[in-house]
């Protein structure tokens, strides 16, 4: 668990600085979106740093790292993507526009996993207990069991597609923390040039 909260912190920490670089000469959209980038960035490695103990945990933090995350997902985050919008120092390939649907999976995955992430956030950090069949890590890794099940599957074994951000909830801080994380990192895999 922990090494993958480091990598996607690290991951973070590198994306913030060559982000600001980047900002230099972005006009128009491209520049909104950098500087939305850059406020998501920063709100993940806010939570980074309480996920890997750095940070004393605070739930109201959480909360005020959700809600930027939240504000820049979905429709928001796939409006500052206008057909072909790659001038200047965008760092955005054009295979957003070829796999529009899949980036547009993905915003709404970051907006749904903030959310779950924002609602368990009064839980606070939690230790898996013993005997319970499934630890933290396997919720964890690639969404696990709980998190691409039940997107996948849907709850209660019905083919919804629409997952329901309080039962996403119930899982551990870690683990919502860990699949918001992965999500982005997808996205800059797949839709953002390699630095």
């Amino acid at each position: 668990m922990k090494l993958l909260v480091i990598i996607a912190s690290s991951a973070l920490v590198v994306s913030s600085v060559a982000g600001a670089i980047a900002h230099n000469g972005a006009t128009g959209v491209v520049k909104e979106r950098m500087v939305a980038m850059g406020a998501m960035g920063k709100a993940m490695k806010s939570l980074a740093g309480m996920m890997r103990g750095d940070s004393t945990y605070d739930a109201e933090t959480v909360r005020n790292s959700v809600a930027v995350l939240q504000s820049h997902s979905g429709e928001a985050l796939t409006a500052l993507f206008p057909k072909d919008s790659i001038s200047g120092p965008s760092e955005a390939l054009p295979a957003i526009w070829s796999n529009w649907q899949e980036f547009e999976d993905l915003s709404e995955k970051l907006g749904l996993y903030a959310t779950a992430l924002g609602r368990a956030s009064d839980k606070g950090l939690q230790q898996p207990a013993s005997g319970s069949g499934m630890s933290a890590q396997m919720m964890m890794d690639n969404g696990g069991m709980m998190g691409q099940g039940m997107i996948s599957q849907g709850m209660m074994g019905t083919q919804s597609m629409e997952p329901d951000p309080n039962m996403l909830a119930q899982m551990p801080v870690q683990a919502l923390f860990n699949m918001t994380a992965q999500t982005c990192s997808v996205c800059h895999t797949k839709f953002r040039v390699e630095k």
